[in-house]
């Protein structure tokens, strides 16, 4: 079977999970329902009932503007974490507690937080300014504890306007005690597109790309065009399709600052229509540019453990080892039924965790920025060979290619079958013409979190059926939770949602509070593609 038909037939049931009636409809009754504090007792009672080990990791993370090394002679004026990007990566156990202070030490004005993307912790830790903390004003502290207590591969982040396209982020690793995995040695690999301190800054590229596309119709569905499929029962599968339309992007002119509009033809068939809002000038592995990338030295016939994680901001990631077979164990954090593949495509915000035994030499691992036409890489070395160019492209980029939505949560994981309380439709809108990205027709208020909620109480199965009438995809990241994709999917808390088309999710309602659900991509997020899902009081 030749490597398209292979694909094919892996990415025919890319989105089935979408296609049930729904169970209970509600859309939120407004601000008038009395919301959980997340402060108060409910969430303190929710913290209480974690398993803690006692032991405390204590850490100051300073948030400071730095002129950063990306290798190749790259050397942009950025913010980041103590004066490194990625930053320095964080590691405990589970049931320890984090305690991290915060140190706010960027430009007059400029407030800032750390969201801990991925992990069920209480709510008045998760990060967000204003619905869960006061923002960290510049010049002052904010400390964050809370008990870490599900194992698995995250990262922190900024979660004020478009700062995670800044150089502030870092992997936090939750080691398991009990690891069933067997290996030799672990590589986190941190992919990121870069545009700060080189063709402007993400605040300018921001003002840039709400401009939309000026007079030029380019499609916006803000309308109904989705359709809903067939009934599939409660638990259902995912749903996928093609919908290609052009890609704008923000690039560099000849002074190297300014930004301007461009066609790019940016399209994917991995993830239906336009890749991306903006051209990048570098993408990243590790902080580090292609041509002079990261190296991971080891021995042939060793067996590693990958740990992958999408910092970008409008870049999904299609991700090969040369000559290398991937064997994929988790993704976002909890494990799936093992899979072997050639590639995945990694949205943002997604990590996915992989088994690979080396072999003997040289061999590239690519980050091919999905329909972009560019790539991040790094190296792995464990013996004699040439180095490969910047640019190499390895045959696995086209084989066997896996998403989320092929993988299966291993048994212990999977959720227990439940009758669906509420139902939620969360239709994604907008468009490039005037970059109205919404929720539900309604760009999200940072000034008025608490407007328009996504109610849920607890103790409840909760069902989102994600319905997307955009012409784009969006990684959809469910703070404070995990949900299931569909009946059997893996466990997660970003998800790829192809353009006109419907993804199912479901979770339990266990973490009390509010809690922010958005598309990962920092530029639709903040243009309005987020609301609060809010426990009722």
């Amino acid at each position: 079977m030749n490597s398209m038909n292979r694909r094919s037939l892996l990415f025919t049931g890319l989105g089935a999970a979408g296609a049930g009636a729904l169970a209970a409809c509600s859309s939120g009754s407004g601000s008038s329902t009395a919301l959980v504090n997340p402060s108060g007792s409910a969430v303190a009672a929710s913290e209480k009932k974690r398993t803690s080990t006692g032991r405390q990791q204590k850490l100051t993370l300073t948030a400071a503007p730095a002129v950063i090394d990306l290798g190749g002679g790259v050397m942009p004026k950025t913010w980041a974490f103590d004066g490194r990007t990625p930053g320095k990566e964080v590691r405990l156990s589970v049931g320890d507690t984090l305690v991290a202070e915060l140190s706010n030490q960027l430009p007059d004005k400029t407030t800032t937080s750390i969201h801990w993307h991925g992990l069920s912790l209480r709510n008045d830790m998760d990060g967000v300014p204003p619905a869960t903390q006061t923002a960290v004003r510049a010049g002052s502290t904010f400390s964050y504890r809370f008990i870490a207590d599900a194992p698995g591969t995250y990262f922190f982040h900024p979660h004020v306007g478009v700062q995670l396209d800044r150089g502030l982020y870092a992997p936090l690793i939750v080691e398991d005690p009990k690891e069933p995995l067997t290996y030799d040695d672990e590589w986190v690999i941190v992919l990121d597109d870069w545009v700060d301190g080189v063709t402007g800054t993400p605040d300018e590229v921001f003002a840039e790309v709400r401009q939309g596309m000026g007079g030029m119709d380019m499609g916006s569905s803000s309308g109904s065009g989705s359709s809903d499929g067939h009934d599939m029962g409660d638990m259902d599968g995912m749903d996928m399709g093609d919908s290609a339309s052009p890609s704008v992007s923000a690039s560099a002119s000849s002074d190297g600052m300014s930004m301007k509009f461009m066609l790019m033809g940016a399209e994917s068939d991995l993830l239906g229509g336009d890749a991306g809002d903006v051209k990048y000038p570098y993408h990243l592995i590790n902080g580090r540019v292609p041509a002079d990338p990261d190296v991971y030295t080891g021995k042939p016939r060793e067996k590693v453990r990958l740990r992958i994680v999408n910092a970008g901001s409008d870049t999904a990631y299609r991700v090969a080892l040369g000559d290398h077979k991937l064997t994929i164990t988790h993704t976002d954090g909890f494990p799936v039924r093992h899979q072997e593949v050639d590639a995945l495509l990694v949205g943002m915000g997604e990590r996915y965790d992989v088994l690979v035994t080396l072999g003997d030499g040289v061999f590239p691992l690519v980050a091919l920025a999905e329909g972009k036409d560019t790539n991040g890489l790094a190296l792995v070395r464990t013996g004699s060979g040439s180095t490969p160019s910047a640019s190499v492209r390895p045959k696995e980029l086209d084989g066997m290619i896996m998403t989320a939505s092929q993988l299966r949560a291993a048994d212990d994981v999977r959720l227990k079958s439940a009758r669906t309380d509420v139902t939620h439709q969360i239709k994604l809108t907008g468009g490039m013409h005037g970059y109205n990205w919404a929720i539900n027709g309604k760009p999200f208020d940072m000034s008025d979190p608490e407007a328009n909620p996504i109610l849920l109480e607890e103790g409840q199965r909760a069902r989102l059926d994600f319905v997307n009438d955009t012409d784009m995809w969006h990684p959809m990241h469910l703070h404070g939770h995990t949900y299931q994709l569909g009946g059997s999917g893996p466990r997660k808390d970003t998800a790829i949602v192809l353009p006109k088309k419907k993804l199912s999710v479901f979770f339990d309602a266990d973490n009390p509070g509010q809690w922010m659900l958005h598309c990962h991509n920092a530029y639709h997020g903040e243009a309005g593609m987020m609301a609060n899902v809010a426990y009722q009081a």
